[in-house]
């Protein structure tokens, strides 16, 4: 929190806290290819507070939403997604770091209304900023038999005090992988495809009956009873006609 600014928004948890398995790369990562973790945001004063998620490392995560507005005496739920990476991050450490803006805005303010420059220390306004870290933690393991004195698997928690100066950057609202990227783009050529063998089958179809039609009517000139041949014709008509539509 900074040094000139009250708190405006409670935080909970003050760790975002990925449950990440080292022991299974690379099978995990194959079958889940994002894990997250949820945090609340809560407004305990009689104000409306805008609120904006930023992070060091905009192209790993996704958070919905990254932006809002929490009215007075009230909470918000944030989901924050993280990329699983290829590969075991060395010693489960992580050095990505969260910041949470907060500010007051007027009742009438929406979530559309949220633009960066209500977050501008430099303008004047009075902006609550809060520092989450990230931490690897052993998912839960199967309850043992034998009940265990301590828990394992935990790393320590990191203390919140360090400073320096991070270069954070607006959370997305959405992200995709990019073989969810190549799936899509096949799906769509394949349907397109099928579409166009479709539309050729209906339109032979409707040729036919077209020239079925008009020999009808060639045949319905002559005395009005129906010759061998006109009978041979409709057969034959009728045995492309069925080929063309189980195509």
């Amino acid at each position: 929190m900074g040094s000139d600014s009250k708190e405006l928004l409670g935080i909970e948890p003050l760790e975002l806290r990925f449950p990440f398995d080292s022991l299974s790369f690379p099978a995990r990562v194959e079958t889940k290819k994002q894990i997250s973790c949820s945090m609340q945001l809560t407004n305990r004063t009689d104000d409306y507070i805008a609120f904006k998620v930023k992070t060091t490392s905009p192209k790993k995560y996704c958070v919905r939403p990254n932006s809002g507005i929490v009215p007075p005496r009230s909470t918000s739920d944030v989901i924050v997604s993280m990329q699983a990476p290829r590969e075991a991050p060395a010693d489960m450490q992580c050095k990505d770091k969260f910041l949470v803006q907060s500010v007051v805005v007027t009742e009438s303010t929406t979530t559309k209304d949220v633009t960066a420059d209500m977050f501008n220390k430099g303008s004047g306004n009075v902006v609550d900023e809060r520092k989450l870290k990230v931490v690897y933690v052993q998912p839960p393991r199967p309850p043992s038999p034998v009940r265990e004195g301590s828990e394992e698997g935990s790393p320590p928690r990191p203390s919140l005090s360090e400073g320096g100066n991070l270069n954070y950057q607006d959370a997305t609202r959405a992200h995709k992988d990019p073989e969810d990227v190549t799936s899509d783009s096949e799906t769509s050529a394949l349907v397109s495809r099928l579409t166009e063998e479709r539309n050729s089958a209906i339109q032979q179809n409707n040729k036919l009956l077209e020239e079925m039609d008009l020999v009808r009517r060639e045949i319905s000139k002559q005395n009005g009873g129906f010759p061998f041949v006109f009978v041979v014709v409709i057969a034959l008509l009728g045995i492309l006609l069925g080929y063309v539509i189980k195509r």
